[in-house]
């Protein structure tokens, strides 16, 4: 009896170092894997940091990866004063481009932007999760399906997308009250 006990003990010591090699190899095989992998994609990183010089500074973060579309501009006429604004080239700018000329009236939303609701809603495709808005940002939040014109900071909103910037008269904008009209209009 002594001896099958023995045989069985020593029998289930060389299996457990068996299983024991052959884990500890598994093992080894996954982090070398692993590390293949990590170099891999810092390759990738570093190759995409070198083909972004630091030429450009119209990151993603600056404008959310959108360019303004090449010499497309909108002119906001409204109370005696103007406003332009410089498009940029995505879905649903070029969706609100081919709505033009349109009159809407504005009001003020909370203080920090005139937002105004066009007939149609716009296109959303290709658009972002959302964005957060600086002083002069042209937007369309998909939510509600309304155009807002920044003139106050904002924090991040989901469903905003942005359409364009305004590169002249956005001062025009805080200092209107109450609801006013607004002719919209591509400027040649």
């Amino acid at each position: 009896m002594k001896k099958t006990v023995q045989r069985i003990l020593l029998t289930f010591i060389v299996s457990s170092l068996f299983l024991t090699a052959c884990n500890s190899r598994t093992n080894e095989e996954n982090t070398s894997n692993e590390k293949n992998l990590t170099i891999h994609s810092s390759k990738q990183e570093v190759t995409a940091d070198e083909s972004n010089n630091g030429d450009s500074q119209d990151s993603t973060r600056d404008n959310e990866g959108l360019d303004g579309m090449e010499d497309i501009r909108i002119k906001l006429t409204f109370n005696n004063g103007e406003v332009i604004v410089n498009m940029y080239d995505n879905p649903t700018s070029k969706d609100f481009l081919s709505l033009l000329p349109l009159t809407l009236t504005f009001e003020d939303y909370a203080g920090t932007e005139k937002i105004s609701y066009p007939s149609n809603k716009l296109s959303t495709k290709e658009a972002p999760s959302g964005m957060d808005p600086t002083i002069g940002d042209f937007t369309y939040f998909a939510p509600w399906g309304n155009l807002a014109i920044f003139y106050k900071d904002f924090g991040y909103s989901n469903g905003l997308i942005k359409l364009g910037k305004i590169e002249s008269g956005k001062e025009n904008f805080e200092n209107v009250h109450g609801d006013f009209t607004v002719h919209i209009e591509k400027v040649d």
